[in-house]
């Protein structure tokens, strides 16, 4: 993991695929240096495929693209780190415990199996589970969260379990791995590797929520204690503020369109006049000022159902997610909570320069990117071959028949050159006699004497 190479990361969401290829420098450095996307507007509901094969499709084509940018080529990607999101996507707590023969010191054998036997709690059927996230170990009677080298007889930890419905990830592993037949070198979910990466640790430490505003959800993460404590998938998003302009005979892209360049999330004091398309702005203004409050207020709800309080969450609110850019839904979101809001962003050690699709688009794919790249050794992308210069590979009976052959020709050569010499020399004497000076009779004669 400490070596430098090549990775791949795909979010398949209710909006759009995107797929982002990033070289990491194996000290904690990722460079993406090429992203991808399309619209999946059809294909996936509330962040679950819907139709494979069109997903499949469109996987291959972002593929085809992103293997002819020049940073790639020609190397091929046969690998992806994917991640998980969907309507279904939540934690259940629940505590794991286990009891040693005799006091002795925890190691990392110990922790792997408390998380093995979290991985393994029985659940609902309906649901898979997809990670344990640790909130806090108890050792004998001391609470912590790093427990390795501690002494004690009995160890507990409380785990964050998240769970989804099965159908996330087949319909992942098939559209993929057996249709598109890329290699899937793991699964991460996606407002957990955002959580790692977009929070800081002392936000983390403070009690803050992350709120990750997509298209048909919208998930929230609490953490305390610099711990996950609630994790939770809402079935609302910015689809929904498009889907009510619909109402006012405009299509889907129009509607889309108005909501980003003329929407806000804020009520104004005084009701416009004006039209846009043919539309009171009004009109406008009161479908998105409801939904986006209704929004809001079942994203501060999740407080009071994770057993909280705003005061216990001096770190704020953090979002992110294209929702969130919606113009005054920061400004609505810290009314309603009365609590500090920011947008999220990249740190300083995931570089995107000069590419071209803008941040809060492509940051969850990047958070995916930059776990795979720390969290497992796998190489998505294969090198081309290195053409070896081949000595000769014939035979001697070959070789010598081809320097007969070599031999030929150039004897050849040189008896055709030595003709075109003797048909110079010829011509030259001939030019010579017809332009030499006459030679009289005495002369002659005495040449002859």
């Amino acid at each position: 993991m400490n070596q430098e190479r090549l990775v791949a990361a795909i979010e398949i969401c209710s909006s759009k695929i995107i797929c982002a290829v990033g070289r990491y420098d194996g000290q904690g450095q990722l460079s993406v240096i090429a992203v991808e996307q399309e619209e999946c507007k059809d294909i996936v509901r509330y962040g679950i495929v819907r139709n494979l094969e069109e997903t499949a499709l469109k996987v291959s084509r972002i593929l085809d693209k992103l293997q002819r940018n020049p940073n790639i080529r020609p190397r091929k990607i046969t690998g992806l780190f994917v991640g998980l999101s969907g309507l279904s996507l939540r934690s259940i707590s629940n505590e794991v415990s286990i009891t040693l023969p005799d006091e002795m010191e925890i190691t990392d054998e110990i922790i792997a199996r408390l998380r093995h036997d979290a991985l393994k709690t029985d659940i609902d059927s309906s649901l898979e589970v997809v990670d344990a996230v640790a909130r806090l170990y108890t050792v004998g009677k001391n609470e912590t969260s790093s427990p390795k080298g501690m002494i004690g007889r009995e160890i507990s930890v409380i785990y964050d379990i998240i769970v989804c419905r099965p159908e996330i990830k087949r319909n992942l592993r098939i559209a993929i791995q057996d249709k598109a037949g890329i290699n899937i070198e793991g699964y991460f979910v996606t407002p957990l590797a955002a959580g790692h990466i977009v929070l800081s640790t002392e936000e983390k430490r403070l009690g803050c929520m992350l709120v990750d505003m997509g298209a048909e959800t919208t998930e929230v993460s609490i953490y305390k204690s610099g711990c996950l404590n609630y994790f939770v998938t809402l079935p609302l998003g910015g689809r929904n503020i498009t889907r009510d302009l619909i109402s006012l005979s405009l299509l889907e892209e129009r509607a889309e369109e108005i909501k980003i360049t003329n929407g806000n999330a804020l009520a104004k004091e005084s009701a416009s006049t004006l039209n846009i398309h043919g539309i009171r702005r009004s009109d406008i203004s009161n479908y998105i000022v409801a939904r986006t409050e209704e929004i809001v207020a079942n994203i501060v709800e999740q407080i009071t159902y994770a057993n909280i309080k705003p005061k216990d969450l001096p770190g704020g609110i953090v979002c992110i997610g294209a929702a969130a850019n919606l113009n005054g839904m920061i400004e609505l979101l810290a009314r309603q909570s009365g609590m500090n809001v920011r947008l999220g962003h990249l740190p300083d050690y995931i570089h995107t320069s000069g590419l071209h699709t803008p941040g809060y688009e492509m940051l969850e794919v990047d958070c995916i990117l930059y776990e795979g790249a720390t969290f497992s050794d796998a190489r998505c992308l294969s090198e081309p071959e290195k053409e070896e210069i081949p000595h000769t590979g014939q035979t001697p009976e070959v070789i010598a028949t081809i320097n007969e052959k070599e031999a030929s020709r150039e004897s050849g050569s040189d008896r055709r050159r030595e003709k075109m010499r003797g048909l110079f020399r010829g011509f030259n004497d001939r030019i010579s006699k017809i332009f030499a000076p006459p030679v009289d009779d005495d002369d002659e004669n005495d040449i002859l004497d």
